[in-house]
This record gives structure tokens, C-alpha cells and sequence, in this order.
């Protein structure tokens, strides 16, 4: 079989960060896979960090781990999310992996004693990261340039991307750049000289716009709009607009109203006899802004003051809500904030609680406090990861009569350490990409409730975490009916733990929250959903 001619697309932002670039490119890749292409997205971040593993969420919002075990940018869950389809760890680069890489060379000698520089030992290695999706026989890559334009540490990219579109030649690549049309209330009117200045900045690096999505709060008037495509070199039916919509999964339906699908595959001289096919994700639009009856579920946690911190389970209530045509009312509260005292008030008249994952002692007795209350009062409650670890330490607390246990993580001289490291995990000193991280096998109990949730005996989860239950306790949570219902296959590590004298009572030490997507919700929160409309 010839190899295709792969076409790229890279997506830059101006004006300002956090317009949606990765929404944008997410919802174009829906659009292109609709049309019969085989579509991936990366995302190229400019920090020095190696991976946002080490980040704290209030930095840069939620930590997404990839089925290969990358942690990567939030941004990756989008495209998964939209794309129906895995990413790995190629399609997150960040500069810390780009200058590793080029200085582990330059320490072993591939340079032969020349003179290591930005052009083009950088430049190369980025362009080598972008290209080598293309080995897997894609149609198209989007990539997205983390960042604004200007930025000192976006500049290797944007004269990556200069050289490339030279490299490539004509039709194979192109240049979507999105920037902001501010509102003056004053005067009434937005305005486009931002964005002008924004694409002859990237002029002055050598790179023409093909075509401009503008983020803006309301309609572009028409003059406007020949103004912009006048001002920046970009034919008329080339500037998009993108106004902000009630949900981001609005957005692929407004573009493509746009023809935006079309745009890109003319700029790329690909033809496709195939129209967009949005049939599934307007029924699951339908479906979740027209909900029969909703829930209201405690996120509880110690990031909620940014939610993107949770952004994945977020995404996976509506995902699971909108198929089973119920809304799903998030209430944020602060696990630092939780008392004996105020714990009723807290979480009253609550459906569902959901304990999330995160690192650290900060608002642990809370969480504790937390999954106290969902047990003696019977409320469906799902924890994810370090939720599974705190029922653990909780239950063995409050019913086995450990009054001090608790996790190695928190406390290093407790006398009843029910989760623990492994031994392999004992002598670790650095903190970036040493967790069990990626897919892991887990076998699932005939007759328990998790396999009858998942239709299957055997899954496939992804983790990110340190820390173990301890079995050397298990046969006693087990006698007082708290039972291992998920275990690893060859390690025999507890995966899963669930309450069979529960309505609802199941901790998880997997993220089940990555695999969700609009096409496929997860059988996990769709049970914990059904479980919360039911109380």
C-alpha cells in the first residue's frame, strides 16, 4: 500500500490566551472525520515544564493521561473527547522534551562538533515531533501551537511552522489563526484592529494566515468582516466567525453553518464526496439541552476553585447524563471547607457525591468526613482514585476500628498504613512520570456490580497514581463487607472496591473519567447517574 501524502494544519492563537484554540481544533477534526478523513490532533506547548505531571491544576487545570501513560495537556481530553479516538504520547510535545531531546544528542555526539543552535537543531527536532504522527498513515494532523503569537517562547514554533509550509509546498499545509474581536460598550462596535496587528505579527515571521476564526461575544456586521479579510491578506469566505455559544459542543455545528470543513479542504485541495455527518452529536445535543429530569451530585475536592482542574469528569456527567436524558447539576465544595459541624448543610439535598482525585494532604479529613456520610447515609457516591484511597482509610477508620489509619502518602508513621507503596515505587526520588501510569489490565468479580455495569469480566483503565491499597488488609474489609470486586491480573493490586449493602458505593483507583467521549459515554458514571436519579 502507498503511503498517503499527509496534509497539515496548524492552528495559532493571537490577541490573547485561552480563546479555544483546542476546541476549535477539536471540533474541525470532528468535521474533517465526518467527511471520510483519518484526522489526528497535537498539541505543541511552549513552557519549559517536561509534561504538566509536576504542575499544580490551579497552573494549568487538569493533568490528562493518554492510554500510552503520557501526562499531557488538558487539550488532549478535547480531542479525545470529540474525536472518539485515543491519543498518545506524540501527540503532546512541550519545549522541555524538545531541548531534552536535542541536549541528550548534543551530550552523546550526533552533532559532531557542531555548533548547537535554535535554527536548526530545535527547529528540527519540533519539526521531527510533528511529522511523526504522519508514520501512521493519517490524512490530516492538526496542530496546535500553544500560547499567543508573540510570545518569546512561542518563537521556535511559529519559524518551525514557517519553514515547514515552505518545505511541504503548496496545498499540503495551511495556517488557521484565531484571535479575538473585543466588544467596546461604550462605542457599541467590535473591534478588528487587534486582530490585524495580531496577523501582521505573524506576517513578520514569514507566515500568511489562510484563514481567520475570530472568538467573539456577538455577531461580525458585514463591513467588518471585508474589513478583516481586506486587512489580513484572507479571502472574505475565510474568516470565520466563532461568537461564544451556551456549550462548547455547540461549537462544530456553527462552524460548519459556515462552510469552515469546506474552507480547509479546499486550502488542502482534498475533495471529499462525503457530506459532514453530525446526525449522532445533534441527537446528544438534543438530548442534553433537553433533559427529562436532573441530579445534583458534590464534586467534592481541593481544586474546585478551578474547575478545569476536573475538566474530564466534568465532560463525562454530561456525556453519561445526555444519554440517559438527565441533567446533571454539579455542586463545587471545597473538601477544606468541610466540618463535622457543617457537613449536613454542606452536602443537603445532594443526589449523588462524587470524592475526585488529587495529590497531597490539603482537605483530606473533609474528604474523609465525606465519605463517612455517603456511607451511613446511603447516598450514591463514586470515588476516583485518591476517592477510593479516602473510602479505604475511612472504612477502616469508622468500622474496623483503626482509628489512626490512614494513607503512607499523608502519614509516614501510622500504625495502619491501608494504602501504601509498592516496594518498587519506595525508592523513587523524582516526581515526574513515575507513577503507574496508562492503561492497566483489571479483572472484574462475576456477580458484582461492576461487571454487570461494564457487560464484561475483563477492562482496560487508565491511572495516574503512586500510592496502593494495602492488601494485607483486605480479608478484613472483606468480612465486614467491603469487597475488592477489581483486581490487576498479574500484580494483584486492588483496583476496584464496592458495598453491595449500598445503593451506590464504588471507588475506583483508575480514572474512568479519560475514557469518556460523546460518542461513547462511560459505563461508569452512566450507572453512578442512573443510581443518583433513583435515590
Amino acid at each position: 500500500m502507498s503511503k498517503k501524502n499527509t496534509k497539515y494544519i496548524f492552528v495559532t492563537g493571537g490577541v490573547t490566551s485561552s480563546l479555544g484554540k483546542g476546541i476549535v481544533s477539536a471540533s474541525l477534526g470532528l468535521l474533517l472525520k465526518s467527511r471520510g478523513f483519518n484526522v489526528t490532533i497535537q498539541k505543541l506547548d511552549p513552557y519549559i515544564n517536561i509534561d504538566p505531571g509536576t504542575l499544580n491544576p490551579y497552573e494549568h487545570g487538569e493533568c490528562y493521561v493518554t492510554e500510552d501513560g503520557a501526562e499531557t495537556d488538558l487539550d488532549l481530553g478535547h480531542y479525545e473527547r470529540y474525536l472518539d479516538a485515543p491519543t498518545s504520547q506524540n501527540n503532546n510535545v512541550t519545549t522541555g522534551k524538545i531541548y531534552q531531546t536535542v541536549i541528550e544528542k548534543e551530550r552523546k555526539g550526533d552533532f559532531l562538533g557542531k555548533t548547537v543552535q535554535v535554527i536548526p537543531h530545535i527547529t528540527n527536532e519540533i519539526k521531527r515531533r510533528i511529522k511523526i504522527l504522519s508514520k501512521q498513515n493519517y490524512d490530516i494532523i492538526i496542530t496546535e501551537i500553544g500560547g499567543t503569537v508573540g510570545d518569546i517562547e512561542s518563537l521556535p514554533y511559529i519559524e518551525t511552522v514557517r519553514q515547514l509550509k515552505w518545505e511541504l509546498g503548496e496545498k499540503n499545509s495551511m495556517v488557521i489563526h484565531l484571535t479575538l474581536l473585543p466588544y467596546l460598550a461604550s462605542s457599541g462596535e467590535l473591534k478588528t484592529k487587534p486582530s490585524q496587528h495580531s496577523v501582521r505579527q505573524l506576517m513578520e515571521s514569514g507566515i500568511m494566515a489562510d484563514v481567520l476564526v475570530c472568538r467573539t461575544e456577538h455577531k461580525i456586521p458585514k463591513d467588518q468582516r471585508a474589513k478583516l479579510a481586506q486587512f489580513c491578506n484572507v479571502p472574505l469566505d475565510n474568516v470565520i466567525e466563532c461568537k461564544d455559544l451556551d456549550t462548547i459542543y455547540e461549537v462544530p455545528m456553527y462552524l460548519q453553518k459556515q462552510n469552515f470543513d469546506d474552507v480547509v479542504l479546499k486550502g488542502l485541495d482534498l475533495k471529499s464526496d462525503k457530506d459532514a455527518d453530525l446526525k449522532d452529536w445533534k441527537n446528544f445535543l438534543k438530548k442534553f439541552q433537553n433533559p427529562k429530569k436532573t441530579v445534583e451530585i458534590a464534586l467534592v475536592g481541593k481544586y474546585i476553585s478551578l474547575q478545569d482542574s476536573y475538566i474530564s469528569i466534568a465532560e463525562a456527567f454530561k456525556h453519561a447524563g445526555a444519554d440517559l436524558e438527565t441533567g446533571v447539576k454539579v455542586r463545587w465544595v471545597y473538601s477544606g471547607d468541610i466540618t463535622e459541624e457543617n457537613i449536613k448543610e454542606t452536602l443537603k439535598g445532594v443526589n449523588g457525591i462524587l470524592i475526585a482525585p488529587g495529590f497531597g494532604d490539603r482537605g483530606i479529613e473533609g474528604k474523609v468526613l465525606t465519605a463517612q456520610y455517603a456511607r451511613e447515609n446511603k447516598i450514591p457516591m463514586l470515588g476516583i482514585c485518591l476517592g477510593m484511597q479516602i473510602m479505604t482509610i475511612e472504612f477502616a477508620r469508622n468500622v474496623l476500628g483503626h482509628s489512626k489509619a490512614n494513607s503512607m502518602e499523608f502519614d509516614t508513621a501510622t500504625p495502619d498504613p491501608v494504602i501504601s507503596l509498592m516496594e518498587e515505587q519506595k525508592n523513587i526520588v523524582d516526581k515526574g512520570g513515575t507513577m503507574r501510569l496508562g492503561a492497566w489490565k483489571c479483572a472484574l468479580k462475576n456477580g458484582s456490580k461492576l461487571s454487570d455495569i461494564y457487560g464484561s469480566k475483563n477492562i482496560l483503565e487508565r491511572h495516574r497514581h503512586r500510592y496502593e491499597f494495602n492488601s494485607d488488609y483486605l480479608q478484613d474489609f472483606e468480612k465486614k463487607g467491603f469487597f475488592a470486586t477489581g483486581t490487576n491480573p498479574e500484580t494483584g493490586l486492588v483496583e476496584a472496591l464496592e458495598m453491595p449493602d449500598h445503593p451506590f458505593y464504588v471507588g475506583v483507583q483508575y480514572h474512568p473519567e479519560y475514557k469518556s467521549t460523546v460518542a461513547t459515554p462511560h459505563p461508569l458514571f452512566r450507572a453512578f447517574i442512573k443510581a443518583c436519579a433513583s435515590k
